[in-house]
């Protein structure tokens, strides 16, 4: 007797047996006293399934036992009904073997779901099993989070298979300042060299204010570049070119081994940063002081007078000049001398203004006993008919050639050359009338001609 999964058989020897010694086997049988013998083709005697199949699973029949007399006779008419029994037999094992198939599909599906990748995030590789069906998957089930700076490859979305590799490299903020110009830039690299290359920037002779091989956090990093840049120095009628990464302008005259004394300058602001191509030109000052005094005019105040003829002004105070001290920067650049620099100036003596009488009364039209004669061609011979002539000597003035002292005596204000030519012409009249052509030894016959 065999014990099976799927129940007690007997085997065609013993049925044999029992029909020559007409005894039934010891023990129990699950299927009866005389058992069922047919097994499907795909079955093998020697071969147990893979899973044991639970005994509720497996079909019981009862047959009933047969009489003590014919037993032969039973069991050869128990052979006769095998082959009409065996659909129902084959009925009794398919849920047994609709079992098995769920069994061993479910583990080839669980096979086939699960696959191995490889994940490396910033750098930091592990093999892992996963049933992701995509890399987005894949990072959620991994509590990878990534941002709009973050590099996922292959592309979020993009489906696994086993031996997969994803990487990650996450985004660090860098405040660079290249050149003099900061910026705020993001980047996937670790180290600042790596940065560098990544970001483009020319590093090759260029100062980095941090070592190359430093690390970048994820909270970011802040460091200076400054690239290699050619630049020129005129400097005591020479030229210099060089090759620097300065800071400044005035490092890069100090690296071109050209020294600033006193005022010496340059033609860019000292402080500037130095771009490639720039020429730089020193200038040589040299400098001194110098003061000046300077005079200051006067104001003139001019004042109506109703006791002059209108045309007459007479001064009735003198102005006077002041006086300005002003000190001046002289400089010479090259040995080229530049206009004088006003720096300071200071009021030495305050200047007076001058006032001025302006007649506004008529002057009158005739004198009694001078009307008449040809005053104009005194006038030409006297003075070319100029009302404001003066002779050499400053001391005779107008068109009849007064002096100050009889211009007064005649009521003339101020300075004959200063009155009008009418009043100038009325006062030759009363002259004449007082003492005739004596006053004109010369011309005085022109007024008769």
């Amino acid at each position: 007797m065999s014990n099976s999964p799927y129940g007690t058989y007997e085997p065609q020897e013993t049925l044999d047996a029992l029909d020559e010694t007409h005894e039934p086997p010891a023990g129990p049988h699950p299927y009866g006293a005389y058992g069922d013998t047919y097994r499907p083709g795909y079955e093998s005697m020697e071969t147990q399934p893979a899973w044991p199949v639970p005994e509720a699973l497996v079909p019981r029949r009862t047959v009933p036992a047969p009489p003590t007399a014919g037993r032969a006779e039973a069991r050869r008419a128990a052979r006769r009904r095998k082959r009409p029994e065996r659909p129902e037999t084959l009925r009794r094992l398919l849920p047994q073997a609709l079992v098995v198939a769920f069994l061993a599909g479910g583990t080839t599906a669980f096979v086939a779901a699960d696959k191995a990748v490889q994940l490396s995030v910033d750098g930091r590789p592990r093999t892992l099993h996963t049933f992701a069906d995509d890399v987005s998957e894949l990072l959620t089930d991994e509590g990878v989070d990534v941002g709009p700076h973050d590099v996922v490859a292959p592309a979020p979305g993009t489906a696994l298979t086993s031996g997969d590799e994803v990487t990650v490299r996450y985004g660090r903020p860098v405040h660079l300042t290249i050149d003099g110009e900061r910026r705020k830039l993001w980047t996937t690299a670790g180290t600042v060299d790596a940065a560098l290359r990544q970001l483009g920037v020319r590093a090759e002779g260029a100062y980095v204010s941090t070592s190359r091989s430093s690390r970048i956090a994820r909270d970011g990093l802040a460091f200076d570049v400054r690239t290699e840049r050619s630049v020129t120095v005129m400097a005591d009628g020479r030229e210099r070119t060089l090759r620097t990464n300065a800071a400044t302008v005035r490092d890069a005259v100090d690296e071109a081994g050209v020294s600033l004394h006193g005022q010496d300058t340059m033609s860019v602001p000292q402080d500037s940063f130095p771009r490639d191509g720039q020429t730089i030109t020193v200038m040589r000052i040299k400098g001194s002081k110098e003061v000046r005094e300077e005079p200051i005019e006067y104001a003139v105040e001019r004042t109506k007078d109703p006791t002059l003829f209108r045309g007459t002004e007479v001064v009735e105070r003198a102005g006077r000049q002041g006086t300005r001290r002003v000190t001046y920067a002289l400089r010479t650049v090259n040995g080229v001398k530049q206009k004088p620099r006003r720096m300071s100036a200071e009021v030495v003596r305050e200047p007076r203004s001058q006032v001025v009488k302006v007649g506004t009364k008529p002057p009158p039209s005739s004198v009694a006993g001078a009307d008449g004669l040809n005053w104009s061609g005194l006038a030409r011979c006297e003075s070319g008919g100029r009302p404001a002539a003066t002779d050499a000597t400053g001391t005779y003035g107008g068109l009849y050639q007064f002096d100050v002292q009889t211009w007064r005596r005649l009521g003339g204000g101020g300075r004959p050359q200063d009155a009008s030519a009418s009043e100038q012409t009325y006062r030759a009249k009363k002259l004449y009338v007082q003492r005739g052509t004596s006053p004109w030894p010369h011309c005085g016959g022109r007024l008769h001609g």
